[in-house]
């Protein structure tokens, strides 16, 4: 089972493609220049329209990178994963969003907004120290109040049906989970107000679990806009609910014909897209892209299943002493095998090891020492023991690093737009 609140179970990725209709990420590896290590590395597996992004990135054209946090408890390296992808997307010319879902904590977890401050701003001290720079904007949600009145325009566009349909809500379900949702989509759609030089390609970096969100979103962003429209052979269908709103299409320009409740519109779709959108934003409308989204894998507990806040025992904080955290990881499952003789004759799993995750997804950057080390793993060259030691190693001296850096974020707070 999985939803934005928890998730149960052995995951199948290829089944989550599969049936929420998420493509696979590989396709856009020889398109992208450097791309993250978790995108060479197949951690980042899925994603939806983000040849947008990929696009934008190539034409140094205007974009944006938004993901969010849920301050209910201890930051772990699961959440340094997303703040990873938001940094690295700034890079790589986004203008950066970081929500703090202090609402959603409040609503769902029932943290006092006191609490989810104090939480909140360890996460942002930490996404600081991993490189994130001055020009993002970094808010609580209780405290946007685009974000809320966003929220409630997007009400009036879903019903109770459609978000049973997507959450799995039923009769017990309250319904701040519902509303909490539309404070999400609002969160997402954010960067595309007028406030913010208005639509752009906007990709959301996420696990498999808060999928919902972008469908929703994705949803919502087609039916609050003034047009919709679909891809035809040669150019765009174009509706609308004020069918009145078609006649202004031939303001565009382009070859057209109308008919009963659509307009077809002829010529690069790209560029009919770009005129339709600012056509509706002239009109007061908002004129959404539908929000692009990646999906990495979820970071494995330290015991198995999925690393949680609410399981102390299956996480390593960012927050930890380097003493604490090399214990957690020296007792953490491996898939080595139950004799040091049997690992050397059949040699170890490391698809299997939490320690070798670590190495792929945090503490090793170059692919040939990654590489050389699954594959002293797989021969039985290298033991359990010696692994771990050199895993304590990088840990130790990463989060050593990451302490000194936040102590410098939290002396540069006053530089960042933050609202909080």
């Amino acid at each position: 089972m999985i939803t934005p609140w928890e998730v149960e179970g052995i995951v199948d990725y290829r089944r989550l493609l599969e049936e929420f209709g998420i493509t696979p990420f590989g396709e856009f590896l020889n398109s992208i220049p450097n791309p993250h290590r978790l995108m060479r590395r197949g951690v980042i597996f899925g994603h939806r329209d983000y040849w947008r992004i990929a696009e934008a990135m190539k034409k140094r054209e205007e974009f944006a990178v938004m993901s969010g946090f849920m301050p209910s408890g201890a930051i772990h390296f699961g959440h340094k994963m997303t703040m990873d992808e938001i940094v690295w997307h700034q890079k790589n010319g986004a203008k950066a969003f970081v929500a703090i879902a202090d609402m959603e904590a409040h609503l769902v977890r029932g943290l006092s907004y006191e609490k989810t401050k104090q939480i909140g701003m360890e996460y942002v001290k930490s996404i600081i120290a991993l490189g994130l720079e001055e020009d993002a904007l970094i808010y609580f949600q209780s405290k946007n109040d685009l974000v809320k009145d966003l929220a409630y325009e997007l009400s009036a566009e879903v019903n109770l049906n459609e978000m049973r349909a997507i959450y799995g809500f039923t009769g017990d379900t309250p319904v701040s989970k519902a509303f909490v949702s539309l404070i999400q989509s609002a969160d997402i759609l954010q960067p595309q107000l007028k406030n913010f030089g208005g639509p752009k390609p906007v990709v959301v970096p996420v696990g498999a679990d808060q999928d919902p969100h972008l469908r929703l979103t994705r949803d919502l962003a087609s039916r609050i806009n003034i047009f919709s429209f679909e891809t035809i052979g040669n150019g765009l269908r174009v509706r609308s609910r004020k069918e009145e709103m078609l006649e202004k299409l031939k303001e565009l320009g382009f070859e057209f014909k109308k008919f009963e409740g659509h307009v077809d519109i002829f010529g690069d779709p790209q560029e009919i897209e770009k005129s339709l959108r600012e056509l509706e934003i002239d009109l007061g409308g908002f004129g959404f892209v539908p929000p692009s989204s990646t999906y990495h894998k979820f970071t494995t507990g330290l015991g198995g299943g999925k690393m949680s806040s609410s399981k102390p025992e299956s996480y390593i904080s960012l927050l930890d002493s380097p003493e604490i955290a090399v214990k957690k990881l020296r007792n953490a499952l491996t898939g080595g095998r139950a004799t040091a003789e049997e690992q050397k004759r059949l040699g170890g799993e490391p698809e299997k090891c939490v320690v070798f995750e670590f190495y792929a997804y945090h503490l090793i950057e170059s692919d040939a020492e990654l590489k050389k080390l699954e594959e002293d793993c797989r021969s039985g060259k290298m033991l359990c023991g010696s692994c771990k030691r050199y895993a304590s190693e990088l840990l130790a001296e990463f989060l050593k690093e990451h302490r000194e850096k936040r102590d410098e974020a939290e002396g540069r707070i006053g530089e960042f737009n933050i609202l909080y």
